[in-house]
């Protein structure tokens, strides 16, 4: 049946469940409206306004996929819709799909240009699209059309940072701070670009939510983009002449890159993150014996274990201070047990300092000085690359230490 072959009565129904799913979808329902716009649909086919709202809605539901085709649809029957091409291109975006979201959020910009949420959407497709200086003019935009956003200050803050322009990306910290952006993560962010003299705690909530949106992808662009080989050069040593251990404990396990290393060298081997999709990725490689969700320092002060080596490859940067990590570890550590780590080597005064980047570098000296104050013993401790970070080597410290 087609639009125009409707009865009456059939036209009157959809018309009324169009009504209905309207009430749903203005008070949040996203569910009961899709039900009701896919059954007035059924009642009256092809008709734009169902088309255009069954796909809006399926945005709201983020089933990009079954979005798309219904919004091309709409707009070939009304291409003047500011709302159907705004949907079209955040379903693109949702999709992975950067330039047809440029595209289509143009097109809705062009229409209705002061939506500042959607220069913010394009603004970041452009990132992905390496497009940087369009994306600087889209979160400008944004701001100049909202300015009291905390979010589009925030946005823009970020891209600042990431370009070392330090003193814009701290105005615009301070600007979401007192817009009413979380001010715990945003006081770390400012201490990034303020050169803060003291080690930062890092917010769980900012490392949890930059791995669980980094876990699918993880693997491949850190070792194949970044060129990431910390974890074969920091256990490289401890597994030559067939040494065999009883219990490990990986620190910031990841996706499980030195578990499946230590597959066959270890009685056992634990993973700890506080990513749960970083460990759902782990899982899938048989390496873990035990996978845990939690923040490492609060997991150590309380753990009951014992193990004879604990591995921590790239993840001490997110700590800063240290010395409660390495009480705790020690603490775990059967006597001769080994902890083998990396950071990130800090080139400037301070022992600690956190980095534009959001992480921490830690100095040689200060790394001796916790390690005896803890009561682990130096074993040894070599400098190597870590990563790239843009073409450029990443020197870390590859550390050893030992409980006596």
């Amino acid at each position: 049946m087609t639009q125009d072959q409707a009865t009456p009565a059939a036209l009157e129904q959809a018309r009324a469940l169009f009504i209905e799913g309207i009430g749903h979808f203005e008070a949040g329902r996203y569910e009961p409206a899709r039900e009701c716009f896919e059954k007035a649909l059924g009642l009256a086919p092809g008709r734009p306004s169902l088309l255009g709202n069954l796909g809006i809605t399926l945005v709201h539901l983020r089933r990009w996929e079954e979005a798309v085709p219904l919004l091309q649809q709409t707009l070939a029957a009304e291409p003047a819709s500011a709302d159907a091409w705004a949907c079209l291109g955040l379903a693109s975006e949702g999709l992975g799909r950067w330039q047809e979201a440029v595209d289509a959020l143009g097109k809705a910009l062009e229409i209705a240009p002061d939506r500042a949420g959607l220069w913010l959407v394009v603004g970041n497709c452009q990132l992905r699209l390496g497009l940087t200086e369009d994306a600087v003019r889209a979160f400008d935009k944004a701001v100049e059309l909202d300015p009291g956003s905390a979010r589009a200050w925030s946005v823009r803050g970020t891209l600042m940072r990431e370009l070392n322009r330090r003193e814009e990306a701290a105005l615009c910290f301070e600007k979401a701070i007192a817009l009413g952006e979380d001010a715990e993560l945003h006081n770390y962010f400012l201490a990034a670009v303020r050169d803060a003299g003291a080690p930062v705690r890092t917010p769980r909530r900012y490392v949890e939510k930059l791995f669980d949106d980094y876990a699918a992808d993880f693997d491949s662009h850190l070792v194949e983009t970044l060129k990431y080989r910390g974890h074969e050069s920091l256990l490289r040593p401890l597994l030559k002449d067939g040494r065999h251990f009883r219990s490990v404990l990986d620190l910031g396990c990841g996706t499980g890159l030195c578990g499946k290393l230590l597959q066959g060298k270890a009685d056992a081997v634990d993973g700890l993150d506080v990513s749960g999709a970083m460990l759902e990725q782990a899982r899938k490689t048989g390496a873990y014996r035990e996978l845990i969700h939690d923040e490492l320092e609060s997991f150590l002060a309380a753990a009951a274990r014992h193990d004879d080596l604990v591995v921590a490859a790239d993840v001490f940067g997110y700590l800063g201070d240290l010395e409660g990590a390495f009480r705790s570890i020690r603490r775990i550590l059967l006597p001769g047990g080994i902890l083998a780590f990396t950071v990130e080597v800090s080139r400037h005064l301070e022992e600690v300092k956190l980095l534009p980047s959001l992480r921490h570098a830690h100095s040689e000296p200060y790394l001796r000085r916790i390690a005896a104050t803890t009561g682990l013993r130096w074993r040894e401790m070599r400098r190597g690359v870590l990563r790239e970070d843009q073409v450029s080597p990443v020197e870390a410290l590859y550390v050893y230490l030992e409980r006596a």
